[in-house]
């Protein structure tokens, strides 16, 4: 069952490559969506695919994250629906 969640992280996760990141680890999972800093010094992430996938990227943003990152937070809002997007994109 394909889902998707909007996701604010914070913590330390602007200049420590987090984007990078998570559209690496994105990416790898098979998922699509999009991820980029707030000018609040948080990351915002949109992202589809299955239940499982997301759950696996969700564990990551809480507890990995790029080496540098020090994650205090993620809040996520789950989707039924989705934006159907195309591979997965830092935007700015």
């Amino acid at each position: 069952m394909e889902k998707a969640f909007h996701a604010i992280v914070k913590g330390i996760v602007q200049g420590v490559f987090f984007r990078t990141y998570t559209r690496d680890v994105a990416l790898s999972m098979g998922l699509r969506g999009w991820v980029r800093n707030l000018s609040d010094l948080s990351v915002e992430a949109w992202m589809e695919g299955t239940v499982g996938e997301l759950n696996q990227m969700l564990d990551w943003l809480q507890t990995e994250g790029s080496p540098m990152s020090a994650v205090e937070s993620v809040d996520v809002l789950w989707q039924a629906e989705y934006n159907e997007c195309e591979g997965f994109r830092i935007t700015y």
